[in-house]
């Protein structure tokens, strides 16, 4: 105000200057403290600034301090580190973003298959769902084409006849009875099984006169045979025992006809009835013969052409060994084929047919076309030609040195002792039987005595006389075993003889021996013959043979079986599935019902097929076994087809030709519970695996609180009545498959071995296919056989250790294979899959085969067995040449082949081609 006032008054001189002091005083500070607003506040916004935008430049010139070299600004060491670390986080997160866009592109891929996958499973669900009624609509319409085309069957009902049936007339003579004229089939019908009723000889006058040697081994083979029944009023064959009887008190046959029509079931006329004479010497008399037998079957050794009816009557065996079983350390050996006699024959002759005919005739009168009244005396003549030429040894003699046995009229009588008549033949190649001179007798005791003891023997017989009958011919093909010739060419015998190779000659005396075996050693041998034969000709099926019930011992099982990985690691190779489904037993035989009728006149050496040389093959009308498989299958058939191909298709195929088909383990232990426990685990996750059959093969029996593995598929323990290693080879009954893969219970296989062993089997089921090869060598030292485990190329064995087999060699093994093998094996606590070995190779004539290249199958660390001891060698060689001596020759036979897979050691892709290799 008061600068404004002296500003107006001029304010010059000496009275303005303090006024400017003063406006020039509060310019400089208001100037001042404007400057330092500047200072202290826009600087510092605009320094900051800058300061973080210094890492935006672009170049070095836009820099608000200018270029800088060295990274002044990170010139302290610690400053530096931390510009390096962050540095490498950007980097990192750069490249974790990369990735992660990455999984983002790859995540919408993922899910865009996944929708696409929903897709194709909604319309496979879709798909699937009209398969399954396409199917259900098949079945339905192939059960309604089934029973349109097949009426539905069931069996039929058994209509029992009363026990005074009415009969029917009576053919014009007994000479005439067949089956259609003479047997009621009434009382058999096909579901009847067969039931037979046997008369008890001592209710009857006669019994007392009949051998009594003969009458017990009859009852005692009566009282163990499956057919007969105590039921006479359902019985389809009624028998009764009427010889061999004792000279001193037989009956008079007026009084034995009439003791026989006094039967309480003979009902007038004896029809389904079998009359039985069995002859224990060669001296039998035919004393039926002047008996009157009505419609009634007879069964004897000696028969008149009047007499005997074709396909009615049953020519039997003599009953030489009653009650005693054979010996067969006494019976010579097969080999060598050719013996020191070439033939030989000893006989006389009582009464010749001209004696007996009261004949003279000469040959030249035979020759001119008369009927030859003798040709006795032609043989006598050209056998001692023969004999005395010296071009051959042979021994013939026409007159005893002793009293000969009686004979009947026109028969040549035996010849000194029974055994001294079996080492001559011991001696012989081939056994002369000459018939007798009256053709009215087409066969005789005296002639079945002298069959029986050449086949015992192993002397192959000549019989000379076409006419002949010889024991259950309609059954036999004799000419597989003997040679016919017609008497007129008695002088070509030696020529014909001479011209028969080794290799014939063995497998007839083969042949015979089983023959003799089978159908003539035993009296339950020849009383099971006679009844198979009735049995097949009026067609009824056998019974199923015989299985072991196995007696399960009671264990807990739900231990989760571990996976051994050298079991599971099988590399990209599929071994196949796993079972899920219950377990699959082996089809049945089903063919019971019309296999007799389709193969009556079919014995088993005339069966076609991989089993030819076997007797007791499922296609065997007679058996004395009656080994008729209705619980386990024959096995051997062409079923199916297989769908092998290649690559994928021969992985995924099992093979063979049956389609569908499991096999049962059998494993045989003792004591080792622990050993076992470890071996069943180890069988956790095998595909077609049906069950395990544990054999407990001690009297005690598992501990009580051991848990079983739980592998998937039933475990069966079975307890034996006896320590015994026969056992590994019982038919059980809980065995429902064909195959069997026996296995120790320290046997160390993988899964992929046991797989291609089965594959292999199935392609030859009727030999051992197994892991450990075994060959037997000839001693020339000490001239015995002996057992070999050596490394070798060469094998004849399959330890049965590791191995699969048929279970119809199970039967054989222990129903049918000689009792004494079975015996030794027990004796020396060893040996058993020698002896099966024996039984394959005798029946099928085929070595075992093995497979893969092991030759030990043992487990680490496993127990001592058995096959560690001293004396295990030593009794192999002691079994081998018992068995041989059982047996009469070696069946072994030896083979360089042996089978093994690609993929054994190498693996290869699923897309290439797997087969065999077979070195």
């Amino acid at each position: 105000m008061t600068g404004y006032t002296m500003l107006r008054n001029g304010g010059v001189g000496n009275g303005g200057q303090p006024w400017m002091l003063r406006w020039s005083s509060r310019i400089r500070l208001t100037w001042l403290s404007f400057t330092l607003f500047i200072i202290l506040v826009f600087f510092p916004l605009i320094a900051h600034y800058y300061l973080t935008t210094i890492d935006d430049a672009d170049d070095a010139g836009k820099r608000i301090f200018g270029p800088r070299t060295g990274n002044e600004l990170c010139e302290v060491k610690h400053v530096q580190d931390l510009c390096r670390i962050r540095e490498s986080v950007s980097e990192e997160l750069l490249q974790l973003e990369a990735k992660r866009q990455e999984l983002n592109s790859e995540i919408a891929k993922l899910n865009l298959k996944i929708e696409a996958c929903k897709k194709s499973i909604e319309n496979a669900k879709q798909d699937l769902l009209q398969l399954k009624n396409v199917i259900s609509q098949t079945e339905h319409s192939y059960k309604e084409l089934m029973a349109q085309n097949q009426p539905k069957l069931s069996l039929p009902i058994r209509l029992l006849p009363d026990k005074d049936d009415v009969t029917f007339p009576l053919p014009k003579s007994n000479r005439n009875c067949r089956l259609h004229n003479c047997f009621d089939y009434s009382r058999c019908p096909l579901t009847s099984g067969f039931p037979v009723y046997v008369y008890n000889s001592d209710d009857y006058p006669f019994g007392s006169s009949l051998d009594p040697l003969i009458k017990q081994a009859f009852e005692a083979t009566v009282r163990t045979n499956v057919y007969v029944t105590e039921n006479a009023n359902i019985a389809c064959v009624y028998i009764i025992l009427v010889g061999e009887m004792q000279e001193p008190v037989m009956p008079k046959p007026t009084e034995l006809e009439q003791q026989l029509h006094s039967l309480p079931y003979w009902r007038t006329d004896g029809h389904n009835h079998l009359i039985i004479s069995l002859s224990r010497k060669s001296e039998t008399q035919n004393f039926i013969y002047n008996i009157s037998t009505g419609r009634a079957m007879i069964a004897q050794s000696t028969f008149y052409d009047v007499q005997y009816r074709p396909g009615f009557d049953i020519v039997v065996s003599p009953l030489v060994h009653a009650m005693s079983e054979p010996n067969f350390l006494e019976i010579p050996p097969q080999v060598p084929v050719k013996r020191k006699y070439l033939f030989s024959f000893q006989g006389e002759k009582i009464e010749s047919l001209r004696s007996s005919l009261q004949e003279v005739r000469s040959f030249e009168e035979e020759i001119e076309g008369n009927a030859p009244a003798d040709y006795d005396d032609r043989i006598i003549t050209t056998l001692k030609a023969v004999q005395d030429s010296k071009l051959d040894f042979v021994l013939v003699e026409f007159t005893c040195k002793n009293q000969p046995k009686v004979s009947l009229p026109t028969e040549w009588a035996l010849c000194g002792e029974r055994d001294d008549r079996l080492e001559l033949l011991k001696l012989s190649t081939f056994a002369l039987i000459i018939t007798p001179g009256d053709t009215r007798l087409v066969i005789s005791a005296g002639c079945a005595m002298r069959l029986f003891e050449a086949l015992e023997v192993g002397a192959i017989p000549v019989v000379l006389g076409e006419q002949v009958q010889l024991p259950y011919n309609d059954v036999i093909r004799w000419n597989e075993a003997a040679l016919i010739i017609p008497k007129p060419r008695i002088t070509e015998v030696h020529f014909l003889l001479r011209s028969i190779s080794d290799n014939d000659l063995l497998a007839m005396r083969r042949q015979g021996r089983f023959l003799w075996e089978t159908y003539f050693s035993t009296s339950d041998n020849v009383f099971s013959t006679v009844l198979a034969i009735i049995r097949t000709r009026i067609q009824i099926p056998a019974a199923p043979i015989r299985e072991e019930t196995a007696v399960e011992i009671p264990h807990r099982s739900g231990k989760a079986a571990g996976t051994d990985p050298n079991m599971a690691d099988n590399g990209d190779l599929d071994l196949g599935p796993v079972e899920t489904e219950p377990p699959y037993a082996s089809p049945k035989y089903l063919r019971n019902f019309t296999l007799t009728a389709m193969d009556i006149y079919r014995n088993w050496n005339s069966a076609p097929g991989p089993f030819h040389l076997f007797p007791y093959t499922p296609f065997d009308p007679v058996l004395p076994s009656e080994a008729k498989f209705l619980g386990s299958g024959t096995g051997f058939r062409p079923i199916g087809g297989g769908a092998g191909g290649s690559g994928k298709e021969f992985q995924a195929a099992l093979g063979g030709n049956v389609p569908r088909e499991q096999f049962t383990v059998v494993m045989l232990t003792y004591e080792r519970e622990e050993v076992l426990m470890n071996s069943l685990e180890r069988l956790n996750g095998l595909p077609y695996l049906n069950k395990v059959v544990v054999v407990w093969n001690s009297p005690k029996l598992p501990s009580e609180d051991l848990l079983w593995p739980d592998i998937g598929v039933p475990i069966m323990v079975v307890r034996t009545e006896k320590n015994s290693l026969n056992n590994r080879f019982l038919p059980w009954d809980e065995i429902e498959t064909e195959a069997i893969l026996s296995i120790d219970d320290d046997a160390h296989l993988r899964h992929d071995e046991i797989m291609f062993g089965f594959r292999v089997w199935r392609e030859a089921r009727d030999r051992i296919v197994g892991f450990p090869g075994r060959y037997h060598a000839w001693d020339i030292p000490h001239q015995s056989w002996l057992y070999n485990s050596n490394y070798s190329c060469e094998l004849s064995m399959v330890l049965t250790g590791a191995a699969f087999f048929h279970k119809y060699y199970a039967y054989l093994y222990s129903y049918v294979m000689p009792q004494a093998i079975r015996d030794m094996v027990d004796e020396y606590i060893n040996c058993e899959d020698i002896a099966m070995n024996f039984l394959v190779s005798h029946l099928t004539r085929k070595p075992p085969i093995k497979v893969t290249s092991r030759w030990t199958f043992r487990c680490p660390g496993c127990p001592q067995a058995l096959s560690h001891d001293d004396s295990h060698f030593h009794e192999r060689h002691k079994c081998i040449n018992f068995f041989v001596k059982v047996y009469g020759y070696m069946p072994l036979l030896y083979t360089q082949f042996r089978v093994d897979s690609v993929l054994f050691k190498t693996r290869l892709p699923h897309d290439k081609t797997k087969c065999f290799k077979f070195i």
